[in-house]
């Protein structure tokens, strides 16, 4: 997202880092992108990655906080 490097996890667990979709998209085996949407308890619906011909990717990005 953006040309960060995000964490995307399948339906099966198996992890892709990306940068780019496009990146997401070859490193998976191709077919088209969808964005995926998730549905939240207080109402709101937040995009929470893609879909990818046949597999859903959830993203995670990696955070570095100040200790």
């Amino acid at each position: 997202m953006n040309g960060k490097l995000v964490l995307y996890l399948d339906q099966y667990g198996q992890p892709v880092w990306a940068r780019t979709i496009k990146e997401l998209q070859e490193k998976s085996g191709g077919g088209r992108i969808s964005k995926m949407y998730c549905d939240k308890k207080d109402g709101r619906t937040v995009h929470s990655g893609y879909v990818v011909g046949r597999r859903w990717f959830s993203a995670y990005s990696p955070i570095e906080l100040p200790a």
